[in-house]
């Protein structure tokens, strides 16, 4: 993995403890996924473009607080809800931090964790796009975990690796599709998850990383979609698919040796060679028009570039440096894509957090 991961989040407490807050970054997966649903690897890293925040106040009731846009219950009109939902979903945050709290409470209890009394009122904010493969769900848990840890003190007693696995059950709890780099990017070989119930984690430095980039689709398709049909296959024994993801796994590991001497030619090749593996196995259709369009774009000018998660948004890389980019910048402009250098996220465990990681 690269640098900071979702389930790392940046924190804030005010002087006289009155509050907790922690911020959890959007996700940018770089090379190897979608292979971490199928025993693989991934290099991915945290993106601070985009972040979702969860504020928890200590109160007399335990509220969830709706929020006033993600959270709407009041339209102007039956037009104005159609339009709402045909643009936004169904569902705003409350249920994920519903089922975090579930979550987290079950883990605690099975783990003899004890947890001190005390109600409080949780409220969160999200500048995430929506359904852009960026983790947006997943930061808002991330988040809200972390809030639970300072408040209950218990941030030594639950491991960083099973992080991963409580926000991934929480999500699991709502039906939502998503893969296991969406909370940490790690190894899954399935020796490691059978015998350790998680990936092995590799932290790397993130100055390792050349300029990146995000291009992005005001209006994506939803990116649950592409993971359902090569499933199936996957677990049907289906020759193709499981020589395929094998590759794409190995692609990560290719891409780690190549950030580690610099060989961004090759860096190039690995990322191409991703998102071309990955069309082969879902297929078009799967991918949707406008996901593989933003691919196109980049590469008609001769940009490295893949999906960042399941589709709805792409990370670019320019081997040929900022003209390149600029380039890369008007294509996006002039097929209506948003266009933004990546900022990237150092590691933010800190030395609690650290003496919990098991696997390093």
């Amino acid at each position: 993995m690269v640098g900071a991961s979702e389930n790392q989040s940046s924190s804030a407490m005010d002087s006289l403890g009155d509050f907790i807050e922690h911020k959890a970054y959007a996700r940018v997966g770089l090379l190897g996924n979608p292979s971490d649903v199928y025993f693989g690897r991934t290099i991915s890293f945290s993106l601070a473009n985009f972040w979702a925040t969860v504020r928890l106040n200590p109160s007399q009731h335990f509220v969830i607080q709706p929020h006033p846009t993600h959270d709407l219950v009041r339209f102007d009109s039956i037009h104005h809800l159609v339009n709402r939902l045909q643009n936004e979903g169904y569902y705003g945050g409350v249920r994920l931090l519903m089922a975090i709290c579930k979550v987290f409470y079950k883990y605690c209890s099975d783990k003899k964790i004890e947890l001190k009394g005390g109600n409080f009122t949780l409220s969160y904010d999200t500048n995430i796009p929506r359904q852009t493969g960026l983790s947006g769900s997943s930061a808002i848990v991330c988040a809200a975990l972390s809030c639970f840890l300072d408040f209950y003190k218990v941030r030594h007693l639950v491991k960083v690796d099973d992080r991963p696995s409580l926000i991934l059950s929480a999500e699991n709890e709502l039906g939502i599709v998503a893969g296991l780099q969406d909370r940490v990017a790690q190894d899954f070989r399935k020796e490691y998850m059978d015998d350790l119930g998680h990936g092995m984690y590799t932290p790397m430095d993130i100055s390792l990383l050349p300029p990146l980039y995000l291009i992005y689709a005001e209006n994506p398709s939803d990116s649950g979609k592409v993971h359902s049909s090569v499933r199936k296959r996957w677990l049907d024994g289906d020759k193709f698919i499981i020589s395929s993801m094998a590759e794409v796994a190995n692609i990560a590991l290719e891409a780690r040796t190549a950030l580690l001497e610099k060989d961004y030619t090759k860096l190039v090749g690995l990322m191409n060679r991703n998102f071309d593996l990955r069309r082969r196995m879902f297929g078009d259709e799967a991918l949707g028009s406008l996901n593989i369009q933003m691919v196109e774009v980049a590469r008609s000018v001769g940009a490295a570039s893949k999906f960042t998660g399941s589709g709805g948004a792409v990370v670019a890389f320019c081997p040929d440096g900022p003209s390149q980019a600029k380039l890369l910048e008007d294509a996006c402009k002039m097929a209506g894509f948003i266009f933004q250098p990546a900022e990237v996220v150092p590691s933010l465990l800190n030395e609690e957090d650290l003496k919990t990681l098991s696997s390093k």
